[in-house]
């Protein structure tokens, strides 16, 4: 985390719960990092929405693999009680998702929000849909990635003056073969997305310096000094 500051990365998404400690940890040591996480309405924990706010989070987005279940089941207005019950608690509000009809139908219905978190795949297709689309059924069918799936979320993502951060922009590690890929992943991206935009990466420092490797990219590619969003 430290590591992340001194890069001029300022922000720590995470899933929630599990890194709570971490980030606790954190501030109590001064830690300058602002913290956006995700989160799901929990019957059998009410007050996890109290805990991530405590924590000192500056956002909450509902997660992205539920508002697509809720999206494709036409109960995507579901997602509007988690939204209310964190602008209850003073802190922003957004949505997480992986599909660009989903930011297309909450513009066109003009939802009360803050931000989205905007995968670049829409990696959970169902198998008639995959058969749809390709005429026939990769294997396995959990996570396919497509790579005509970026410049539709980048264009979905233009449409809404909403700050977006785009998440999985290296297919889930599957373009970090090189660090050529790597390299364009990232150009490509910062080049398609609106000057209000942000990215969220995964980083693995066993692998090298990614931190300040990430950081630089961003730094070179969107044309000015500011961080990236790491998760």
């Amino acid at each position: 985390m430290e590591g992340c500051i001194a890069q001029g990365i300022n922000t720590w998404q995470s899933a929630g719960p599990s890194d709570l400690k971490y980030y606790r940890q954190h501030r109590k040591k001064d830690g300058k990092l602002q913290y956006i996480s995700l989160a799901t309405k929990d019957a059998e924990n009410p007050c996890f929405i109290d805990r991530i706010v405590d924590a000192g989070a500056i956002a909450i987005a509902h997660h992205g693999e539920v508002t697509d279940r809720l999206f494709k089941a036409d109960k995507i207005e579901m997602v509007q009680d988690l939204l209310d019950g964190i602008r209850k608690r003073g802190v922003m509000a957004g949505v997480s998702t992986h599909m660009p009809s989903v930011i297309d139908y909450i513009e066109r219905e003009g939802w009360d929000l803050d931000f989205y978190m905007t995968c670049i795949y829409e990696r959970h297709r169902s198998r008639d849909e995959l058969k749809s689309m390709l005429d026939h059924v990769p294997i396995p069918i959990k996570e396919v990635y497509l790579e005509e799936d970026p410049p539709r979320m980048f264009e979905a993502m233009r449409q809404t003056s909403k700050p977006c951060l785009a998440f999985k922009i290296l297919a889930a590690g599957r373009i970090c073969d090189s660090q050529e890929n790597v390299e364009q992943a990232f150009k490509s991206t910062l080049q398609q997305i609106k000057p209000n935009d942000a990215l969220i990466v995964g980083m693995h420092t066993e692998y090298g310096d990614q931190v300040r490797i990430n950081a630089e990219y961003v730094q070179r590619f969107s044309g000015l000094s500011r961080g990236s969003v790491s998760s």
